[in-house]
């Protein structure tokens, strides 16, 4: 049984500034800015939703097909993606454009500045979704606009049920283009503060959004997560992390425990609590696929936080 995990593919290039941003922008020169951090501390992460997503159900047992375009640059990713055993059948090269990159550099306070040059995920709508590979359910995750509208109407029209993650793309899209998402998906996951802002954007509350459709899924980091289904709320516990290192990819981590419990059939309490897991113990180090555990680590974790067994 297979997910179809349709988003972007990217690099991270994450620096750390020791110093204070605050320090050195003044607030009444920010109109002819022009600054220099250095940064002795640099790194390069695999990441973007579609390879974080599949990285983390392949090491929850799951067989994710990651689907994404990207970049004449992409083969460190692409052997990384073989030592992982992920499946790269449905990742496309654009030849003309580089892989989608994130330029992160971050003070001492945590503030960010990012510079997103998303390269060929902005081709992701030549990629269709195959119809033909006995795939169960798939995901739409962050990537370019018309991919993922497209998307979601090529999973609908095959009768594939899959869950909409508007993410980071969310201010893409009007109010009416979110509920034409809504009408086609067959679950919903969202942040807390991109579930205001789908309520802002569609006048509907979360109860009305998730009577659409067979669960509504709003986390909230530390604070465990919502599920709203058949009329009910169910309360999601969040399960403790050894050490806060670096939340990045948390919300990745958690929607591959949702594809994983709903792939295995479980119900929406456990399922909801593996995804919590799962954004535990990615928030313990630091990168989006640096993370590693055995199923039987896995299943000791859930017992212990949970107090049933998986």
């Amino acid at each position: 049984m297979s997910a179809l995990i349709c988003g972007s593919m990217a690099y991270d290039t994450i620096m750390v500034f020791h110093d204070r941003f605050k320090n050195h922008i003044l607030p009444e020169q920010v109109h002819i800015l022009n600054v220099s951090f250095l940064v002795p501390e640099l790194r390069r992460e695999y990441g973007g939703c579609a390879g974080n997503i599949a990285y983390n159900l392949k090491l929850l047992g799951g067989e994710p097909l990651a689907m994404a375009t990207v970049g004449k640059d992409f083969q460190p990713y692409s052997q990384w993606m073989a030592c992982c055993g992920v499946s790269q059948e449905f990742i496309q090269v654009v030849e003309d454009s580089f892989t989608a990159q994130a330029y992160i550099t971050t003070d001492m306070d945590d503030n960010q500045i990012t510079a997103f040059h998303p390269g060929a995920m902005s081709f992701s709508h030549l990629n269709p979704v195959p119809t033909d590979q006995g795939i169960k359910l798939g995901i739409v995750a962050p990537d370019g606009k018309e991919g993922m509208i497209q998307h979601a109407q090529q999973f609908a029209a095959a009768g594939i049920p899959f869950i909409f993650d508007p993410g980071q793309g969310m201010p893409m899209f009007s109010g009416e283009e979110l509920l034409e998402f809504v009408d086609l998906a067959s679950w919903i996951t969202l942040n807390d503060y991109e579930a205001k802002l789908m309520q802002e954007r569609t006048g509907l509350t979360p109860e009305q959004l998730a009577a659409k459709v067979q669960a509504l899924i709003i986390t909230k980091g530390g604070d465990g997560s919502l599920i709203y289904t058949d009329g009910k709320l169910l309360e999601i516990p969040s399960a403790q992390p050894k050490e806060v290192l670096d939340p990045t990819g948390c919300g990745d981590a958690y929607r591959a425990g949702l594809l994983f419990g709903l792939l295995e059939g479980m119900d929406l309490e456990t399922t909801g609590r593996i995804a919590s897991l799962m954004g535990a113990i990615k928030v313990e180090t630091a990168g989006t696929q640096n993370h590693s555990f055995s199923l039987t680590e896995f299943k000791d974790r859930f017992h212990e936080n949970f107090g049933y067994s998986l």
